[in-house]
């Protein structure tokens, strides 16, 4: 199975889990099972990395304590329909991540396109890569950590945990919450044809909507008021008599 038919949804029933002690990252572990054949919906959860990367080859601490996870997919969709693939993965860490949060607790909310924030301080990661096998099919790779007791100093963003937030939780427990959360989503995203209930989701749960930000992009820096997303998940950036700007990619900061 490479694929799930058009004919029915994604379940829970379709994924499987690896759990290790300590790798080099769980997304170089899972596309080395990709290269040797793995035909997808498979998770590689590690209690440690020794070599965990973010977003842009930033490093990413991955002391024992956290979670550490990756999930492969095999052609999930088309091309085009991947760039909504980041939206539906981030409701799927914040739905797992709200979970587990006290009552009454700072809000649990998603900072463009995809960092889930408590109480606007960023508190996992999420790095899509994707490979090209020798077949001639997508090995895509969904890597996934939370802070749940160690809280990596990042210059970037403010950071937090779920230690902080009062939450006594193991990676274990945490993950069986984002293993159900990421079955649900990924049947709704329905290799992307789901993409305007994802967007209305999303939506719902978007941290500074109607505030001034900063895109920071690979060759410039630009600042509006952030207003929202449009039907495929572009950023919408209102820098008024200068117009909408749709944004694909880019860090953004809120101030």
């Amino acid at each position: 199975m490479t694929s799930l038919s058009h004919t029915r949804r994604i379940s829970i029933d379709d994924f499987r889990h690896e759990a290790l002690d300590e790798v080099s990252s769980t997304n170089t572990e899972a596309f080395a099972r990709a290269r040797a054949g793995e035909a997808g919906f498979l998770w590689i959860t590690a209690e440690r990395q020794s070599g965990g990367r973010g977003r842009r080859g930033r490093e990413w601490v991955s002391e024992r304590g956290n979670l550490y996870s990756s999930l492969l997919l095999i052609d999930p969709s088309t091309q085009e329909q991947l760039a909504s693939l980041p939206l539906a993965v981030a409701l799927a860490v914040r739905a797992a991540i709200a979970k587990v949060m006290p009552p009454g607790g700072e809000p649990v909310e998603i900072k463009w396109p995809n960092d889930v924030m408590i109480g606007r301080r960023k508190t996992s990661g999420i790095l899509l890569e994707a490979e090209r096998l020798l077949d001639g099919k997508l090995a895509l790779v969904i890597g996934i950590g939370i802070n749940i007791r160690e809280r990596p100093d990042l210059a970037l963003y403010p950071v937090t945990s779920l230690v902080d937030q009062g939450v006594s939780i193991g990676p274990q427990e945490l993950f069986a919450h984002l293993y159900v959360e990421m079955a649900e989503i990924l049947s709704v995203w329905d290799q992307g044809r789901g993409i305007a209930e994802i967007v209305r989701r999303w939506r719902s749960v978007a941290c500074g909507m109607g505030e001034k930000i900063t895109v920071n992009l690979p060759d410039r820096s630009i600042s509006g008021i952030f207003s929202g997303i449009d039907d495929k998940g572009l950023l919408l950036l209102d820098r008024g008599a200068d117009g909408i700007l749709s944004v694909a990619a880019g860090d953004v900061f809120f101030g």
